[in-house]
């Protein structure tokens, strides 16, 4: 049976320094704060980049958008770069107005928000030799 009193865990998995966290339905003050507390975690242990996959996201509230906000502000201390993927049109709507966009990537999903990541982040490679 799902816990419907809001404290169910969120969604996060780790692909390579990338970490992926999973938005709820509803992005409000319960929702933000889990979101909030996730990406500091991922930030405080080096991932050098967070996703925030706004899938199951039907609706943001105002708070949710401040907590997003305070995200940002977190993600850009620790020179950490952030990306919203699989944002509906509505949200993209309200996050472009609100000019989180200007500080954010805005993704259609997360298989482009990982090929971005990687873009930017060369892998090394060998320098061949000439002979």
């Amino acid at each position: 049976m799902a816990d419907t009193t809001g404290a169910t865990p969120i969604q996060a998995r780790c692909v390579g320094d990338t970490a992926i966290i999973y938005a709820s339905d509803y992005l409000n003050k319960l929702s933000g704060e889990r979101i909030e507390r996730e990406c500091k975690r991922q930030l405080e242990s080096g991932r050098h980049a967070v996703v925030i996959n706004f899938r199951d996201t039907e609706l943001v509230n105002s708070i949710g958008v401040s907590i997003l906000i305070g995200v940002i502000d977190a993600a850009e201390q620790s020179k950490a770069r952030i990306i919203f993927s699989d944002v509906n049109t509505h949200t993209a709507n309200l996050f472009e107005m609100l000019g989180l966009t200007r500080h954010v990537t805005v993704v259609k999903d997360e298989e482009e928000a990982l090929a971005a990541i990687n873009r930017e982040v060369p892998e090394p490679r060998a320098i061949a030799s000439g002979s």
